[in-house]
């Protein structure tokens, strides 16, 4: 998935997934999007500070068939 087609989903209220089922993509209170651990509640951002860069891969982004 790209940068854009994530945040759309997310803003759609669907669940992305990154790597596995894990790792959701969630956007906060002011409109940053992070990658969430489901087990520890840790997270990263969905990009570097430049906004454009990802961390991960686009395929390794999928959006989940059930919600989570």
């Amino acid at each position: 998935m790209t940068l854009d087609e994530i945040k759309s989903a997310v803003n759609e209220g669907k669940t992305v997934h990154w790597s596995h089922e894990g790792y959701v993509v969630r956007k906060d209170s002011i409109g940053q999007f992070n990658i969430i651990c489901l087990q520890n509640d840790n997270c990263i951002g969905l990009t570097w500070q430049d906004g454009k860069t990802m961390n991960g891969k686009p395929e390794e982004f999928f959006i989940a068939t059930t919600p989570a």
